[in-house]
C-alpha cells in the first residue's frame, strides 16, 4: 500500500458546509474504520483540509473520495491527490 496526501479546497458556503458536515465526517470516519484513511482535518485558516490515505493507487483514493457527501453536494472546489513518501516518522506511531 502506498500513502497519499489529499488536499481539499472547500466552497465558500458556510451554511451548506455546516449542513453537510455531519455526513461528511461520518463518511470519512467510515474510511478510517476500514483502515484506508489514516488522518484527516482542516488546515489552519479554514477553507482547506488535509487527508492522508493508504491505497494501491491514486485512482483508488479518488474513487473512495468521490463518494464524500461534500463532493456530491458540490462543496469541494478543488482536490489534489499526490503520492507521499514518509522520510522521517511513521503513521503507526513508531
Amino acid at each position: 500500500m502506498a500513502v497519499f496526501a489529499v488536499t481539499y479546497r472547500y466552497a465558500d458556503d458556510t451554511a451548506r458546509l455546516d449542513e453537510h458536515r455531519p455526513s461528511h465526517r461520518s463518511f470519512l470516519r467510515g474510511l478510517h474504520e476500514q483502515g484506508r484513511l489514516r488522518l484527516s482535518g482542516p488546515t489552519d485558516g479554514g477553507g482547506t483540509a488535509l487527508i492522508v490515505m493508504e491505497a494501491d493507487s491514486a485512482e483508488a483514493v479518488e474513487a473512495d473520495l468521490d463518494q464524500d457527501p461534500f463532493r456530491l453536494e458540490g462543496l469541494i472546489t478543488e482536490r489534489t491527490v499526490q503520492p507521499w513518501t514518509i522520510v522521517i516518522g511513521s503513521l503507526d506511531g513508531q
